[in-house]
């Protein structure tokens, strides 16, 4: 079987809504990755911040292709009338290169002060002792470290975690968040997902990364948090700026113990407002923002009051 690959050039407004429709279409998932940054300067500490964003999906290239890529321009014109949107590019890529075909993309990064993500696959590349090395498979769970989103939260990740905290990570992923909080000292990790491929994958990155004793990776949602007793020192939260909306409506705030903080990711500029007068209903107070360097990114830090205060 042949497949399609399908990517689109855009700016970080409109990576959300296009990966969002490109769920609809794309099998196993969508990779995002920052343009321009050249091979030199991925061991480097300063990796300079992109304008833009490649959106990648695959699709089947069989008899319903034509009509499914049709579909896909059409709802892409819709989305023009509110935002620019390119024209997307086709690629045909034979079944025995597609597996690894979007591997090619993904590239060590350096993030923050200690922190070094790198492809499973990639093994010679130099590192130093002081370095946190997280090796990663994402297979077709969302987390490369690649997208900004991701990249910023473990920056504050690596900024406000204590050693020996009870962490939660909320949308797991493929788990990047889960095994950095671990090897940055975190006690335990419970990491939730409601799709199972997720959960598997990080239970296979955080065995891979020797922190499996330190993460329970479950299939589960906010809601059955809720009907538990856990309460969390640290909050991951990086999924979409509409579903955390929707969490905190639905109680998100008590997963925080009292003095606990929580890390929010998956927002726009123009969305953080919303996001942050919905965790204040919640009962969080957002404290800072962290904000990509000349993009539209941006990651927020909320604390839980002590009841007493």
């Amino acid at each position: 079987m042949k497949w399609i690959e399908v990517s689109l050039s855009v700016d970080g407004e409109a990576a959300e809504a296009v990966s969002d429709l490109l769920q609809e279409y794309g099998y196993q998932g969508v990779a995002i990755e920052q343009e321009g940054i050249m091979p030199e300067a991925w061991d480097e500490d300063n990796v300079p911040p992109a304008t833009r964003l490649t959106v990648r999906a695959y699709l089947p290239d069989d008899e319903t292709a034509p009509q499914q890529m049709q579909r896909l321009k059409t709802a892409l014109g819709h989305m023009s009338l509110m935002y620019p949107m390119p024209q997307p590019a086709f690629y045909p890529v034979d079944d025995k290169d597609w597996a690894e075909a979007w591997k090619v993309h993904y590239k060590p990064v350096r993030l923050g002060k200690r922190l070094f993500i790198r492809p499973r696959w990639i093994t010679d590349v130099e590192t130093s002792p002081d370095d946190v090395v997280i090796a990663l498979d994402p297979g077709m769970a969302f987390g490369t470290g690649t997208h900004p989103s991701t990249q910023l939260c473990l920056q504050a990740l690596e900024d406000v975690l204590k050693p020996g905290s009870v962490v939660l990570d909320l949308g797991c992923g493929s788990g990047i968040l889960a095994i950095a909080a671990a090897k940055l000292g975190a006690a335990h990790i419970h990491a939730l997902d409601i799709d199972p491929i997720a959960v598997q994958v990080t239970q296979d990155n955080a065995h891979d990364n020797g922190v499996a004793p330190q993460i329970t990776a479950l299939h589960g949602s906010l809601d059955s948090l809720l009907t538990s007793a856990r309460r969390f020192d640290l909050a991951l939260v990086n999924i979409l700026a509409r579903i955390i909306i929707q969490m905190c409506d639905n109680h998100l705030g008590e997963v925080v113990r009292p003095g606990g903080r929580a890390i929010f990711g998956g927002l726009t500029l123009e969305q953080a407002d919303a996001v942050e007068a919905a965790l204040r209903k919640t009962g969080l107070v957002p404290a800072k923002r962290r904000v990509q360097p000349d993009g539209d990114w941006v990651v927020i830090e909320a604390y839980r009051p002590h009841d007493d205060d």
